[in-house]
Order: structure tokens, then sequence, then C-alpha cells
């Protein structure tokens, strides 16, 4: 892929460019916990946006996605750009500028082998790529923390989506062989080895796409934030759910709706699952932390209520295969992939069994990707 984009760039605007890249990420336990200030336990992967790009000395930035095949040329007067693709590189452009970086124009040539729709997050990863190489090529000092904020708020600002840090931190932050423990509250984290022999990372795309997840999402965060306001109103400490115990959820939970109390609830048992799954990978239970992927399905689907039927078909039949130790849905829902951690042995039995099972519930070939975990962002040449 980086051959693909620095040829392309050549053919477009000719010369030599720089290239970076930033790559998707899975979410071994934690969703829909980090805009909820909690922890989350990603990790970058093996498949990643690379970006081809040269400032150009004008304020006009030319765009060239491989991916869709169109250009697109603006300035950042200009007001958004239609395209979303575009959209994402304008937010980020105007995000560092906002944080000090002196971007001016730029041409640049951008694509990947981050499977789209499949909930890896090339969104987070297109914007980690942009904001990495333009704080790089125009001078900037901004860490990689401040980056992942400026992704986070290319998203509120300009895509519309409330989401949290997660996915912008773990494709910058990302290192091999390792998930990132990260309380979202501090942005403090701790890297947790993850254990390669003798077990793979599966994902099953249930070919389903989220149509509903950007709408809902916002949804549910503001359920969990009615929740917080019946909480606050007694406890004056409490600003997130992350300030929220369960005997305060007990004992007040009756003075919310009970949608959002079910949504507090589930967010507050996610949270746990991810601080007992990292301390099972540090003694090499894998068993146990198994188990919490799959309870982490469970309350996604029947708490949160963002599974959709293919994925909880996916769930149940994996969780009763010999050799798959934790399987639940990733990412905002209603759609997308399932995450896997499985025996080396049964990965290719279970593969096709599961391919099988699922051609026949729905007339449609699920998408299997293997992935490894990764290197974070970083400059190739």
């Amino acid at each position: 892929m980086q051959q693909k984009i620095t040829e392309l760039f050549k053919e477009k605007f000719s010369g030599t460019p720089s290239v970076y890249c930033s790559p998707g990420r899975v979410n071994l336990i934690g969703d829909h916990t980090d805009y909820n200030n909690g922890f989350v336990l990603p990790a970058a992967i093996d498949k990643a946006i690379y970006v081809a790009i040269r400032p150009n000395g004008t304020q006009k930035i030319d765009l060239y996605s491989a991916d869709y095949g169109k250009s697109v040329s603006f300035t950042l007067d200009d007001p958004k750009p239609e395209e979303l693709w575009a959209s994402f590189v304008y937010g980020i452009s105007k995000e560092l500028i906002n944080m000090g970086v002196n971007v001016g124009g730029f041409d640049a040539v951008f694509g990947g082998d981050v499977p789209l729709g499949a909930g890896l997050s090339s969104s987070a990863a297109l914007e980690s790529a942009f904001g990495y190489a333009l704080n790089h090529q125009f001078g900037g000092s901004l860490d990689r923390r401040q980056i992942a904020r400026a992704g986070q708020l290319t998203e509120h600002n300009y895509i519309g989506v409330m989401c949290g840090i997660m996915d912008q931190f773990a494709s910058l932050f990302g290192e091999k062989d390792t998930l990132i423990k990260l309380d979202c509250r501090s942005l403090e984290f701790e890297a947790v080895p993850l254990r390669t022999d003798g077990y793979r990372i599966l994902l099953v795309d249930s070919m389903v796409k989220h149509s509903l997840a950007s709408s809902e999402y916002n949804v549910r965060r503001r359920q969990c934030e009615e929740g917080v306001a019946a909480i606050a109103k007694h406890e004056p400490g409490v600003e997130t759910l992350r300030d929220v115990t369960g005997t305060m959820l007990e004992k007040y939970g009756h003075e919310m709706d009970p949608v959002s109390l079910k949504r507090c609830r589930f967010v507050l048992e996610e949270n746990r699952r991810v601080e007992e799954g990292c301390e099972a990978l540090k003694r090499g239970d894998m068993t146990t932390f198994g188990r919490n992927m799959n309870g982490s399905h469970f309350g996604l689907s029947r708490q949160y209520e963002v599974s959709c039927p293919e994925l909880d078909f996916i769930a149940d039949f994996a969780q009763n295969y010999e050799g798959v130790l934790g399987a639940r849905m990733m990412g905002g829902g209603f759609g997308g992939c399932v995450i896997h951690l499985i025996e080396e042995g049964a990965h290719d039995s279970y593969r096709d069994a599961v391919q099988k099972a699922y051609k026949e519930k729905y007339a449609v070939e699920p998408r299997i990707i293997d992935v490894i975990i990764g290197e974070g962002s970083r400059r190739l040449v």
C-alpha cells in the first residue's frame, strides 16, 4: 500500500512525498465507556491508512483519495467540503490550527487497507494519519495525546459524532503485541502485554452496515448524561459516570428513566470487566479474559441495546464453539464485526463453521479478517 500511495502521488502531483501511516484499531473490552470517562482496552492493528503528502507553498489543499478514486481541492477559508472523507481532512487541519500548528496548503494522496464499515475505526485512522503528518510537516510541537484530541474534536465539530477519544488514542499510541488500558478521564494508560503464542484474534464481519450507529450513539450518550444528572443532584462531585458507584446507582436509580438506568448500569459493569480482564491477562489467565469478553457482548446486546440479530448470532455461535475463549461485538454497534479470542488450533475449523452457519442463516457470507496487534502512527519515509 505504501508503494501504491507513493506512485499515485507522483502521478497526480509529481515530486517525492513524505509518507505516514496510522492504523485501525480493535477493542478487546470496553465499548461505550470512553465518552463516559471510563476504561477501554484497545490495540492498533496491522491494517492502516497511508498518507503521501508534501506542502505546496500556497493555501490550497489538493487531495486525492485512492480508495474512492476522487480528487477534491479547497482552502481552509472555504466551507466544509461535501465529501465526507474530505471533511475529515478539513476538520483535522482546522483543529491543528486551533492548537497552534501553522497548517498551510499541501498536496496529498491517501488510501489504506482498513476494511470500511467493519468497526475498525478507519475514520480515526484517517484523522490520526493526517494529524500526525501535518503536525510534522508544518513544524508543530503537539504530542500524540494532543493529536488524538484534535481527531476527537474533528468528529465532534465537523462530522457530528460525539465520540470519545479511544479510537484516535489507540491509532496513535499502539505497540506491537500490546493492549492499551486507557483511562479516558485522565488519559493515563498502561501497556498490557497480550500473549500471541497459541492464540489468534479473529474478526467476523456481519456485513451489516451500521447505519444507525451515529445517531443512536448520540442517543446513548444523552441517556448516560441524563442518568448522571439525576445522581449529581444528590452527589455534588459527580460529573460523569466515572464518578458514579454502584451504591449511588442503586440509591438514586429510581429517579432515572428506566432506560437511562439500564445504560448506566452497563457502563459501570463494563468498566469492571476491563479492569478484571487486564488482571487476568497479567497472570496469563486467558479463560477469564475470554469470559469477560462474553459478558461484554451480553451487556452491549441486552443492556445497552446496540447489537443486532446478526451480531448476536455470531457471538452465540462462538460462545458455544470449543476453542473460542471469548467473542463480542465491537464498535458503535448495529452492524460491523464480532471480535474473537481463539485458540490457534481452533482457528481454521471455526472460520469454516461460522461462515457456513451464517450463510445458511442469512444468505450472506461473512467476511473473515485476521488481525495482528501492531504499531501506532509513524513516518515511513
